[in-house]
């Protein structure tokens, strides 16, 4: 178990901890040679910083990823401590994580110590290619993340066929020198790093909207990085066999439960109130589950149920069309198994 890195229980649940095996990875380039191995962006970051704290974070574009956002829709941050940075998740291609890697040394020259992964989707990982080659960072994640790149994985964001989808939506900045590098550190439950005058205690909340679903909360500030379990102003991806709402539901009040002073979330713009931050989130999950629950309790096909559905107060979010329907099948299907296991196999009369 590395030094830095503590099992810790959380409201009343035991955590655990394991070291995943090395990865193995290409060697790292010269300095000048390495930073030209990267698409430049068409827009800069935009580094923002929570008032009065050493913590820092870039919000990505509403919508779903495409060359005219150069694939920055996810959001990323970064702590300062006296021994090093802690950085939670690094964005959407190489060339992104590179820019984000250069706005950290223009803030300190401290080393980057830890990269947290909220969670191993494309849009939060594809960044980390850059630490990994620029940086000698412990990169740490929930368990199932290992599962990400495993033969057999059918989930509807499994490594192969994204990396494929995105070297054709998002090329030049995912290319065929694009790899996915896994973490060198997996925890379970819940764990905790200490660096300098600071803890991080890394939370599991998954499965929800991945498999390995986690946040962040930085103390003393009790600055919570959220990840993709809070998603604000965005309709958010549930189109996934992995997903699960009702832990989804779980982990949106376990935010409340950390009681954080500052949120930032894995997309959308940052809350200061538990409440604020998870209130759009939290509403859409309710409201498409009340829906597709309706039609599953009354035998309603889904195609007629989708339609019949009112999608009004979503329908100019962005990211509507791209996800809305995929994701009330989804729901559909998990309420169809949920009436299944709890027995409730009648179908109501005509």
């Amino acid at each position: 178990m590395p030094s830095w890195l503590v099992p810790r229980g959380l409201a009343g649940r035991r955590g655990f901890l394991s070291c995943a095996a090395a990865v193995p990875f290409a060697a790292a380039l010269p300095g000048e040679a390495r930073a030209q191995a990267y698409a430049p962006l068409i827009e800069d970051l935009v580094v923002q910083q929570v008032p009065g704290a050493p913590i820092y974070y870039v919000l990505g574009h509403p919508g779903v990823p495409n060359g005219t956002n150069q694939g920055h829709t996810s959001n990323a941050g970064f702590v300062v401590t006296d021994e090093g940075v802690v950085v939670f998740d690094t964005l959407g291609t190489p060339s992104l994580g590179h820019a984000m890697l250069q706005k950290i040394k223009g803030i300190t020259d401290k080393p980057v110590r830890h990269v947290v992964l909220s969670h191993y989707h494309a849009d939060h990982i594809y960044g980390l290619q850059a630490f990994r080659d620029e940086t000698g960072a412990e990169i740490v994640a929930q368990t199932k993340a290992l599962n990400y790149t495993a033969a057999g994985n059918t989930d509807d964001e499994a490594a192969a066929p994204r990396l494929a989808q995105r070297r054709e939506a998002l090329a030049p900045w995912v290319n065929a020198d694009t790899r996915i590098v896994l973490p060198g550190v997996v925890f379970q439950v819940a764990a905790e790093i200490r660096l300098g005058a600071h803890r991080f205690q890394l939370v599991y909340a998954g499965p929800a909207h991945s498999m390995s679903d986690i946040m962040m909360l930085v103390l003393p500030e009790r600055v919570l990085f959220a990840g993709d379990i809070v998603q604000n102003g965005r309709i958010p991806f549930m189109a996934s066999a992995a997903v699960n709402t009702k832990n989804w539901l779980a982990g949106l009040q376990e935010v409340s439960l950390l009681e954080p002073r500052f949120i930032i979330p894995g997309h959308g713009k940052p809350a200061t109130g538990a409440a604020e931050a998870i209130s759009f989130t939290d509403t859409y999950i309710r409201y498409v589950r009340a829906k597709m629950a309706r039609a599953v309790a009354e035998w309603t096909e889904f195609d007629a149920a989708y339609e019949a559905t009112d999608w009004g107060p979503y329908r100019d979010i962005p990211a509507f069309g791209a996800s809305n329907r995929g994701n009330a099948y989804r729901v559909f299907l998990e309420i169809e198994a949920e009436s299944l296991a709890a027995g409730d196999t009648a179908k109501p009369a005509q």
